[in-house]
């Protein structure tokens, strides 16, 4: 094992970080294999649950083995492009689950990713800015 790898392994995780993922503005034809391509790539997966009612679509829960590798792939898929969607990946919560997000909040959120992202609303690459 790298030693990069054996450090991370014996550094504190903060305490929102579990095992279990959920992903938001997943688009709603992803077939389970393909989560499995993106998200096994960062460690073992041991279960994916797609949504399907109407008002899980696009959403889904994944289970990683080890912890560490959960963490991951919240590092390195949260905005990660698919089918011109980002992903919002997240740590699974349910307390906040059960909490009904305000459409403020949603907002504010896009907003934010947008810009640490550089697109604009239309998901287009924002020129940068003319210097003068």
């Amino acid at each position: 094992m790298a030693a990069a790898a054996v450090r991370s392994r014996n550094q504190r995780l903060p305490p929102e970080v579990t095992r279990i993922l959920y992903v938001r503005n997943l688009p709603f034809n992803i077939s389970a294999d393909e989560m499995y391509d993106i998200f096994g790539k960062f460690g073992a997966v041991r279960q994916i649950r797609l949504g399907s009612a109407k008002d899980t679509r696009g959403t889904a829960y994944i289970v990683y083995e080890d912890i560490y590798d959960a963490k991951m792939a919240v590092d390195h898929l949260s905005g990660f492009n698919v089918a011109n969607r980002y992903l919002i990946v997240l740590y699974y919560n349910p307390a906040k689950q059960n909490k009904k997000v305000s459409t403020k909040q949603q907002e504010e959120e896009l907003r934010k990713m947008q810009e640490k992202h550089g697109v604009d609303g239309e998901q287009h690459a924002r020129k940068p800015a003319a210097k003068s």
